[in-house]
This record gives C-alpha cells, sequence and structure tokens, in this order.
C-alpha cells in the first residue's frame, strides 16, 4: 500500500492513466453514466490516491479555492469495487481533509455528493447546504466541512 498526493505536472503519463482509467471504470461504466470525466480541472489539482499492488485503489481530486468552487473542494471521490469495504474510503476523505486544513490552512471544504453517500459525509463533518439536484442523471447535494 502507498499513499500519494501529486500535482498534475507530478504524474508520470502512466499514474495520470491508470488515475483516469479508474475514475472512468467507476463514475461512466459502473454507475453507467457518460458524462465529460475530462472537464478541465485535473490541470489544477492535487491528485490524492492509494495504490495497491500496482492498482489505482482510491483517489479523490483537491481544488484548491477558486478553481471550481470559491471554497477548496474535494472532488471524484472513488474506491475501485474490489478495494471496497477495506475503510479506504473514509481514510481518503480523513487525509484530504487533513491535507486542505493543514497544508493549505483552510478552515472551509465544498463538495458535491451524490446523495446516496449524504450519511458518508456527514459522519465526516459535512453538512448539506444545498437542495437535492440532478447532475449527470444522479441526485447530488452540495455539502460543507467547517472547522470546529
Amino acid at each position: 500500500m502507498k499513499w500519494n498526493c501529486k500535482s498534475f505536472a507530478e504524474l508520470t503519463n502512466e499514474e495520470l492513466y491508470r488515475l483516469l482509467r479508474a475514475r472512468v471504470e467507476v463514475f461512466v461504466v459502473e454507475q453507467n453514466c457518460p458524462y465529460p470525466e475530462l472537464d478541465g480541472f485535473d490541470q489544477h489539482a492535487l491528485h490524492y490516491y492509494l495504490e495497491v499492488d500496482g492498482d489505482t485503489a482510491a483517489l479523490v481530486r483537491l481544488l484548491p479555492a477558486g478553481s471550481k468552487y470559491d471554497k477548496p473542494s474535494i472532488g471524484r471521490v472513488m474506491v475501485a469495487e474490489k478495494y471496497r469495504g477495506n475503510g479506504y474510503g473514509r481514510e481518503l476523505m480523513e487525509r484530504a481533509i487533513e491535507y486542505i486544513t493543514g497544508v493549505w490552512q483552510e478552515d472551509q471544504i465544498h463538495i458535491m455528493a451524490q446523495e446516496y453517500l449524504k450519511k458518508f459525509y456527514v459522519s465526516l463533518g459535512f453538512r448539506q447546504i444545498s437542495e437535492t439536484f440532478m447532475e449527470d442523471d444522479i441526485p447530488h447535494i452540495d455539502m460543507i466541512w467547517e472547522r470546529p
């Protein structure tokens, strides 16, 4: 197991390919949701991910304040199907929150969450700040985390 946190420029071609392939496998293929995965934000993001035996097991994309939202944000949160149930999603989110609050010294974090994961995000300290809305035919909600 190896945790990585790299900017777009630091990723090798092979690493970038594995990250994008993992995201497409979950968000496009598994969720049967054709949408623009390559949205122009990867170049501004930090890519925090877990490698297990050469596979991308879990990943998130961290965007600084002002890039996508006024506040820093966490997005493209995913755990590959064969690695679910090991607590990687929680650990990944805790590490992402710690990075944004510790390294970037930010007090708030924005996420656009798939609604069915609301309970998970609430358990990490996020609260809902919007009504449910459809994004790519999937119910979503905006949520915010604030430093206690």
